[in-house]
């Protein structure tokens, strides 16, 4: 055995791994780490987010590792998205991610509050309107429970 190769043991397997060719697949990445996530399959194709490690779910046949990511834009449901990258298929063909080294985060934070409170403004325009649905009812259709119309 030379310098250039080394004997590991995974689960009670030894094998010889040449050196120059071994790359780095984990680097310690816990709750907390900020991580760039590339979502695969966007509609304008590859895209790539800024996130943070939310949580490990080590389920015994697929651990699992959750992100929050930011999601910006025209449209968006919320700004806040949750991915759940593992070993399966579906999940590699979708994301991939790697630690944040940089401080280059591609969105500002005030577009996403801007993001929340557009959203908050139109949920309470839809609440508004349906105490003024919920109003109109009870006014108007008192009649048919035998009550009386209010004015």
């Amino acid at each position: 055995m030379n310098n250039e190769t080394t004997i590991i043991e995974i689960n009670g397997v030894k094998m010889e791994v040449d050196l120059r060719h071994a790359t780095i697949v984990h680097e310690n990445i816990q709750v907390g780490s900020r991580v760039k996530l590339l979502a695969k399959g966007g509609y304008n194709g590859p895209e790539v987010y800024p996130g943070v490690v939310v949580g490990f779910e080590n389920f015994a046949t697929l651990p699992t590792i959750i992100v929050a990511y930011v999601k910006t834009g025209y449209g968006q449901e919320s700004p806040i998205q949750l991915a759940h990258v593992n070993a399966s298929k579906a999940s590699i063909e979708k994301w991939e991610m790697v630690p944040a080294h940089d401080d280059d985060v591609p969105v500002r934070k005030q577009d996403v509050l801007d993001q929340f409170d557009r959203d908050l403004n139109k949920a309470r325009a839809q609440i508004e309107d349906i105490e003024q649905r919920r109003a109109y009812f009870l006014r108007h259709f008192g009649v048919y429970f035998g009550e009386t119309a209010t004015a």
